[in-house]
């Protein structure tokens, strides 16, 4: 037992040979406590020094046993004791004192020990004296047992971890958890060509750290061994529990976790809540891939082979922290299911689901079956809900609804917002897609496209596939809001260019693949040439060549102008968001439109046609189109100067 701290130095063997010859250990004896008396001594040379004197006071101490009462029991008793009482005044005496004095300490009490379990084996003869000591004995271990429990917490406080704000965690706990937003925006920027969750690590950074100074583990474990073989089992874990278990407080604290009820987490507004997730995200990382794991490692070098308790001791310890994780992300689970919160859900369910491999190792046999269970039913819950939401979510989007067509043809909020929540499921792809894998048992109105789904990225490829068809439906449901035909057209290519440019410039490219992209952009640039040639094309009938007069031609030079002001005026405040597929569209209407109108112009000078009806030339008439989009009614360019 306390050969273990005797042991730990390199001067075992020069122990031996002292103890091979008493006379030899008492001259070596006076030499230590010459060089002692010498103040140029190394700091290696001081520690073997008092290394050796920890040894001598060990054999000075059984010598004086051995050699005093001749088989004398009560006098040894009495000794024991003597040392036992020295040492109890002052509780950080024993510890504070050096570390000799735990040792003579504990020495005294295994003496105690040893009689009392001799009294036993002694003839009935003198029972009475027997029992007498036996008694006594008894009751100088129930002070020393009180004594050492003092004396452990002592040690563990002086020697614990002192864990600060930035080393409250290992690194891979450094990584922000989820979106920066609380909602999903509807801003073009809000997310970008991909989602906003910055990467974590996927799995548990293995990080290794000394809860209590190395140095005195070897006194923490003969202080657990003794208080054990005494069955004062209970005193000792009560102590040690209750120790690490506001330790581990302590670390909640710094982890800024609070205690909720599960009331309170379903009642609280979203972005409070949306805030509360990502520090319980970071929090369960630390403590389930950190802290515990130190935490573990410790109880097993103090505890040693003494398994059950170990376990006890340390599933108690831990219980109340680990539950109280555990609750709230169940809190969370139950709360109302709304597409926001999507990110979260899959966020917690990741950080538990990389970890329970690490909870089934710390948390093992019948004692820590109930922890392994319900944290087990918290990754089902969290990944079930998540689920939920996820495909109820294009139920969702199919179910919005107007009545007031969006406002010049630019892209509506839904378009916006499903877009940038798809951008950022790509960070959560593959867990999505186990998530999804049952659900592709359940038929497909396209059982073709959804083979070509799976085939690309799995089950999420699927259901994003069906997700952007319901948006196109959606999206051709609002153009019919339009009075104008023209307008639909413009609205359609807006918001197909705008889902095909978020898609192409993103991650979930992946999970749509080249044949998708290049079927889509046939749609938006179809939309185009529609409303070009629904817009412009009827207008260039006026300004065919069909051998008409000059007479004719004032005409047609008066009804294109008054259809190009009208087309111009409003086209003007029409919205094409995109910069790119604005000017692309108004350079394919200017060359079609000023071709035609450059013709025309001949004809008209040709024929000498008045000033008096020619009201734009060629180039205020392109400069005009190339106007037109930008979301604002202002002011045509003026006409040409008579």
């Amino acid at each position: 037992m306390l050969s273990r701290i005797l042991e730990m130095e390199e001067n075992d063997s020069i122990v031996a040979a002292m103890n091979a010859d008493q006379h030899l250990m008492a001259a070596a004896f006076h030499i230590l406590k010459a060089l002692e008396g010498r103040g140029s001594l190394s700091g290696d040379m001081e520690k073997i020094l008092d290394d050796l004197s920890i040894q001598f006071g060990s054999m000075t101490k059984i010598n004086e046993y051995e050699a005093s009462g001749r088989g004398d029991n009560e006098y040894r008793l009495r000794c024991a004791q003597e040392t036992i009482q020295n040492l109890q005044p002052n509780r950080l005496n024993i510890w504070e004192s050096g570390r000799q004095e735990l040792v003579d300490y504990l020495q005294a009490i295994e003496e105690v020990q040893r009689l009392k379990e001799s009294f036993r084996s002694m003839s009935s003869e003198g029972a009475k004296k027997v029992e007498e000591l036996d008694n006594q004995a008894q009751n100088i271990l129930q002070i020393a047992m009180e004594k050492l429990q003092e004396v452990l917490i002592c040690i563990l406080g002086q020697n614990k971890h002192c864990f600060e704000q930035e080393y409250m965690s290992f690194r891979s706990c450094e990584a922000s958890f989820g979106y920066e937003e609380s909602t999903i925006s509807t801003e073009d920027d809000s997310v970008g060509g991909s989602s906003r969750r910055e990467s974590s690590s996927t799995e548990t950074e293995e990080y290794l750290m000394d809860f209590v100074h190395p140095d005195v583990i070897p006194y923490l474990k003969s202080i657990a061994e003794v208080m054990l073989s005494l069955n004062y089992d209970n005193e000792f874990s009560q102590s040690f529990i209750s120790f690490w278990k506001s330790e581990l407080e302590e670390y909640f604290t710094i982890l800024n976790v609070e205690h909720h009820s599960m009331e309170d987490v379903i009642r609280m507004e979203w972005e409070i809540l949306h805030h509360k997730i990502k520090i319980w995200c970071r929090a369960a990382k630390s403590i389930f891939g950190f802290y515990l794991v130190n935490e573990k490692r410790l109880f097993d070098q103090v505890f040693g082979e003494v398994g059950s308790v170990n376990s006890m001791c340390f599933i108690e310890a831990t219980k109340a922290a680990v539950f109280c994780l555990l609750n709230f992300g169940q809190a969370v689970a139950i709360a109302p299911h709304r597409p926001e919160r999507l990110f979260s859900l899959l966020d917690m369910y990741e950080v538990l689901a990389d970890h329970l491999q690490v909870v089934n190792t710390l948390f093992v046999g019948e004692a820590g079956s109930f922890i392994r269970t319900e944290f087990d039913k918290l990754v089902n819950k969290l990944g079930h809900t998540a689920k939920l939401i996820f495909l109820e979510f294009a139920n969702q989007v199919a179910s919005n609804s107007s009545t007031v067509p969006f406002a010049n043809g630019g892209i509506p909020h839904l378009t916006k917002y499903v877009m940038n929540y798809i951008m950022l499921l790509e960070s959560f792809g593959d867990t999505l897609n186990v998530l999804l894998t049952e659900e592709s048992d359940n038929g497909s109105s396209n059982p073709s496209e959804q083979d070509n789904c799976s085939d690309i990225s799995g089950q999420l490829s699927h259901h994003l596939h069906s997700l952007i068809a319901i948006l196109e439906a959606k999206m051709e449901e609002k153009s019919n809001l339009y009075e104008d035909n023209s307008l639909r057209h413009i609205f359609m290519m807006n918001n197909m260019h705008y889902i095909v440019k978020k898609i192409k410039h993103s991650k979930v490219r992946k999970y749509f693949g080249d044949e998708w992209m290049k079927e889509h952009i046939v749609k938006y640039k179809q939309h185009a040439r529609t409303y070009e040639r629904d817009t412009w094309g009827t207008l260039l009938i006026h300004l065919k060549d069909d051998g008409t007069k000059s007479k004719a031609l004032k005409e047609r030079c008066k009804v294109f102008t008054i259809v190009f002001e009208e087309r111009c005026k409003v086209q003007r405040g029409w919205c094409i968001p995109d910069v790119q597929l604005r000017e692309d569209l108004r350079i394919t209407i200017s060359q079609t439109v000023t071709q035609a109108y450059r013709a025309f112009f001949s004809r008209l000078t040709a024929c000498s046609v008045c000033d008096k009806y020619i009201k734009y030339n060629v180039e205020q008439l392109e400069s005009n189109i190339l106007d037109l989009f930008e979301g604002s009614y202002k002011s045509m360019n003026h006409p040409r100067r008579r």
